[in-house]
């Protein structure tokens, strides 16, 4: 199956010039969600690691099927004022402004080895501060891997220092 034929692309969306890549077409298919979740799980398939962190929203959407068919650890990645304990904070830069994830303090083990998975690397902002929030708790970053990779933004580079996955490129 095509993957990219069951990703909507609008023009002009949030802004002029922008290329948004719609995920929800493809969701809607269980056959192309099915093939998704294999194909970023298939990208793991030759590394030890021991958690799988998937940041608000989309993350959730892909992390938590692979932490469970890999019998590892699911950890979310949310947005400030979400969680209900201590935690490990990171504001990083938008396009627009700046925004503020955080895990739980005690979400990951000094020494753990963590995969971070999302549906899409642009500019690898929070991918970025991600990886500083696991490296902060006393782990490891093994790997990245993501659905969609947007090359002409340059993630990849802000992420060059790691192991970087994608499915799909654009």
């Amino acid at each position: 199956m095509d993957l990219k034929s069951k990703i909507r692309s609008i023009p002009d969306f949030p802004e002029k010039g922008v290329i948004f890549r719609d995920i929800t077409t493809l969701l809607k298919e269980p056959e192309a969600l099915q093939q998704a979740v294999d194909q970023l799980q298939h990208k793991l398939k030759e590394l030890e690691y021991d958690v799988i962190l998937g940041p608000e929203s989309r993350g959730f959407l892909f992390g938590m099927p692979i932490a469970y068919n890999q019998k590892k650890a699911f950890i979310p990645v949310r947005k400030k004022g979400k969680l209900p304990a201590k935690t490990i904070c990171k504001e990083y830069a938008l396009e627009y402004g700046t925004a503020t994830i955080e895990i739980h303090e005690d979400a990951l083990k000094k020494g753990q080895k963590v995969v971070i998975i999302d549906d899409l690397l642009a500019t690898g902002g929070t991918a970025k501060a991600i990886a500083e929030m696991v490296e902060e708790a006393g782990a490891e970053v093994v790997a990245f891997d993501f659905l969609i990779e947007l090359k002409d933004l340059k993630g990849r580079e802000v992420l060059k220092n790691y192991v970087v996955e994608s499915v799909l490129q654009y």
